[in-house]
């Protein structure tokens, strides 16, 4: 009986205990992951003597004769739950390690951006290619809102385009990854002068202060935006390469001076809290960053950060035939540092030249054989996985720049590529394969893939290839002409004094030659406008076409000018 009795009350004493922790405890989510968030917004995190403090930047005091350039105002946040306002499953992933790595195709919209009537012809040419996924970098293309719409290309995407380009790589099995910078190659946000203020380096668009009041709220709002937009997403790529100037702001000189000079925590305690909140907004996405700017930290300055928790470094080489040795050992210092996993970045445009009009095939190809002997070497270092390769596409080096190749131009390297990685080498398999998914055939020594082609884009791939081999090539033979040196010199034409006999000796050919590019021209005009907007023809005619044409228009206008005249004498000034 007395036992019975001792036995009731321990059960009843454990029942009171657990009431009391649960009527007391705080929730979750309006505790811990609040104060979290709410910390953040206005503090950022650093490590000092094996400890994270928190770093007041009110504190941040700047040199004397330094004004204060920083507004007081900041940008609206979106509540978190803003984020789930579509009736869309919001699914939490976990990373299997021993997956089959992932080949992503980059598609770089920060110059000539498709429409998307093009991108829905090309995802299924990107599946049959073998690529398993999109890396989207967005930039300007996205349709941001409210306080960020100034960030809007005219030409942006809408909501509905986005809403279809994820329907389309749906229906072709492609993984979509959104690909937004946060902290360096921000040109496309630091250019407008309402952010001049959140600069690192203030005469530079190039990279943000992360110190600044209202820098991580815009970072945030930038991120929320796009991941309610694809709520779908395992994965989600923050950019963070080449921040350039870190360190050079009068806030950034302070807090290092506070933190033994630093920088590679000053810049973890920026990138970190980017991905910690990234992992609280969205529980399970894994996180892709350029790895770059780590290069050069140490594995235990890289594990102390906790990126590793959050984050997957993905190792960008573009050159044709690469350090292997210093890969390897990127690898290892990554495997030390506590990542689980590492992703690859090659090229198949845009990296051989900043304003390349022709894709080198042979460059990329070398690359992408480069690549291979990488991840032959992985079984070396078993705590790390591969976990897939993006093919990146630059579209410009960055948002000031002119532009690279065009997509299309690029369709014959992105499927030697592809098919490289396919089957270990661009064996006769991989050539065959080509040839029947593009409907040409390949020759390197001629840096060509011969052939109508069958693929959406190859009328307009021909007509680049005529530009990049003739165009410049028939002007500048045009102007050695020899009554054109000879009687047509720009003194001449400066004068108008020419001899109409020595003119008619160039003047038919010259209209020949004038007339055939005018009319090709149109109907490469319009065949780019099945493709790109208005802003992306304009620039690319006025970078590739346009210097050309003028000079051989205006040498035409002289000329009928010139001849009228009948060889009348020059009229100098005296004087």
């Amino acid at each position: 009986m007395a036992s019975a009795r001792a036995l009731r009350l321990i059960v009843f004493g454990l029942v009171v205990v657990a009431t009391v922790k649960l009527l007391y405890s705080p929730r979750r989510e309006s505790g811990q992951r609040r104060h979290s968030a709410d910390m953040e917004m206005r503090d950022f995190w650093a490590k000092s003597d094996g400890h994270y403090k928190l770093v007041d930047k009110d504190k941040v005091v700047p040199s004397p004769g330094v004004k204060n350039s920083h507004p007081q105002e900041s940008l609206p946040l979106e509540p978190l739950h803003e984020i789930v306002k579509e009736n869309k499953q919001v699914i939490q992933v976990s990373v299997d390690t021993s997956q089959t790595p992932l080949y992503i195709v980059h598609l770089d919209l920060k110059g000539a951006a498709p429409k998307v009537k093009y991108l829905k012809q090309i995802f299924p040419l990107l599946s049959s290619l073998g690529a398993k996924g999109i890396l989207l970098e967005y930039e300007d293309m996205f349709p941001y809102e409210g306080e960020l719409e100034i960030l809007r290309s005219p030409y942006a995407y809408s909501v509905e385009d986005i809403e279809e380009i994820k329907s389309q790589a749906k229906l072709n099995n492609l993984e979509l990854i959104p690909l937004i910078q946060v902290f360096g190659h921000l040109e496309f946000v630091l250019k407008h002068e309402k952010f001049f203020h959140i600069r690192e380096v203030a005469s530079f668009p190039n990279s943000l202060n992360p110190l600044v009041p209202g820098s991580m709220e815009l970072v945030r709002n930038m991120l929320r935006q796009v991941l309610k937009r694809h709520p779908e997403a395992r994965w989600f790529h923050i950019g963070a390469d080449e921040v350039h100037g870190l360190g050079e702001s009068q806030d950034s000189k302070n807090w290092l001076h506070s933190n033994k000079g630093d920088i590679a925590k000053l810049f973890f305690s920026h990138v970190t809290s980017v991905a910690r909140f990234m992992a609280e907004t969205r529980p399970g996405i894994k996180i892709l960053l350029w790895e770059d700017m780590l290069r050069k930290m140490s594995p235990d300055a890289i594990r102390e950060s906790q990126l590793p928790n959050y984050a997957f470094p993905m190792i960008w080489n573009h050159l044709p035939n690469m350090n292997i040795d210093f890969i390897g050992q990127l690898i290892s210092k990554y495997e030390k540092a506590g990542f689980k996993g590492v992703w690859f970045a090659s090229a198949f445009k845009g990296a051989s030249k900043i304003d390349q009009i022709w894709t080198p095939l042979d460059h990329h190809l070398q690359n992408h054989l480069s690549w291979l002997k990488i991840m032959a070497l992985m079984p070396k270092y078993p705590s790390i996985s591969f976990q897939g390769i993006a093919l990146t596409g630059w579209q410009r080096y960055e948002h000031h720049t002119v532009l690279c190749e065009l997509f299309p131009v690029a369709i014959p390297s992105l499927a030697i590529c592809l098919q490289t990685l396919k089957y270990g080498s661009f064996n006769t398999e991989a050539r065959n394969q080509v040839h029947q998914i593009l409907g040409c055939n390949i020759v390197m020594e001629k840096n060509i893939c011969e052939g109508n082609g069958a693929f959406a884009g190859s009328e307009l791939y021909h007509m680049v290839y005529k530009i990049y081999k003739n165009l410049h090539d028939s002007t500048a033979k045009m102007l050695q002409h020899y009554h054109l040196r000879g009687s047509f010199s720009r003194y001449h034409r400066k004068y108008n004094f020419a001899n109409p006999r020595n003119i008619a000796f160039f003047m038919e050919p010259l209209k020949k030659l004038l007339d055939e590019w005018e009319i090709f021209v149109q109907s490469l005009h319009k065949t780019m406008e099945d493709i790109y907007y208005p802003d992306t023809i304009e620039e690319w005619m006025d970078e590739f076409v346009n210097q050309d044409l003028a000079l051989l228009q205006e040498l035409m206008k002289d000329a009928q000018r010139i001849v009228k005249l009948n060889g009348q004498p020059k009229v100098l000034k005296i004087l």
